[in-house]
């Protein structure tokens, strides 16, 4: 993981953690002045917040750290085990969610809202603060690949519906007394975070179980090496995710008769032609003489050679 992955990682996670503490402080103030429920319960959701921005800013730290002897191929395995956490935190969430507002829509009486104005000025500086996190947060995961930050930024993502709609069901409630949408739009934020939290599940799944990269990017790493210079062929090509880094293992076939120095360098050229299509991958190349008879025990000279 270079370091500039690692500085927009932290900043996110930096970012998260703030905005978090920002809005408890807020609405810590606005329940002290309006003693409504709604807003007790808007402080619970950034307490969570709070509490899983600071362990997606943990992790994403943890997975920065080098190789060491007992972690040869580094931490990131950390991102997805912590995007796993989130995924199943979030998904509780939605169902705790949605299950409240099914049971406040059957019970034919919609519970009181509360101090319409201050309400709606609490939660307009909240989604203000939370749609310029999303947007950060979801530049970086598109620059970093961050398992983390995109599920962090699922979690925000989804506060700010249910602000939204808060807003609008505290506008309707105020001018209509329409008490009862506010249960309708809590229902659509919780499908929206289930749907969300499976996908987040998904990959964090698929990086903790050495899943191969896309097959776009295999089919691009095989265009690569097939028109490099002085590179006869490859085979053997392997590649696993973890975290927001793909490794790459392959081996690229040269001719025998060149020099150590030669067959180097155009090994080091080809990974660094892989590096700037593919950044946040990890190549290893191992380099064989094209023509030479292979050791009937090759594993790798298997019907995947090409």
């Amino acid at each position: 993981m270079t370091s500039n992955t690692t500085r927009m990682n932290l900043s996110a996670g930096l970012a998260s953690a703030s905005v978090a503490i920002t809005l408890v402080a807020l609405k810590l103030w606005a329940l002290g002045e309006t003693n409504a429920l709604s807003v007790a319960a808007s402080l619970a959701d950034s307490a969570m917040d709070l509490m899983v921005s600071l362990g997606a800013l943990a992790a994403i730290w943890y997975a920065a750290r080098p190789a060491d002897e007992d972690h040869t191929f580094g931490h990131t395995a950390a991102e997805d085990l912590a995007a796993l956490g989130q995924s199943l935190f979030i998904l509780v969430s939605a169902g705790i969610i949605a299950w409240a507002a099914v049971v406040r829509l059957m019970s034919g009486e919609p519970a009181p809202i509360l101090s319409h104005q201050k309400g709606m000025v609490v939660m307009g500086v909240s989604i203000a603060l939370t749609i310029a996190l999303v947007l950060w947060q979801r530049h970086v995961a598109k620059r970093t690949g961050s398992a983390v930050v995109k599920a962090d930024s699922l979690h925000y993502l989804g506060d700010l519906i249910p602000n939204i709609g808060a807003i609008l069901s505290l506008w309707a409630a105020d001018l209509f007394a329409m008490e009862s949408i506010d249960s309708v739009v809590a229902i659509g934020a919780a499908i929206l975070l289930a749907v969300g939290a499976i996908r987040i599940f998904k990959t964090a799944w698929d990086g903790l179980m050495d899943r191969a990269a896309p097959d776009e990017m295999i089919r691009g790493i095989e265009e690569i090496a097939r028109t490099h210079p002085g590179v006869h062929g490859f085979h053997d090509l392997k590649t696993r995710r973890s975290g927001s880094v793909i490794f790459v293992n392959m081996h690229v076939e040269l001719d025998g008769s060149q020099s150590l120095d030669e067959a180097h360098s155009i090994g080091a050229s080809l990974r660094r032609a892989i590096l700037r299509a593919y950044p946040m991958s990890d190549v290893m190349l191992h380099k064989d003489p094209v023509g030479v008879t292979p050791h009937p025990e090759d594993p790798s000279r298997g019907p995947h050679r090409r």
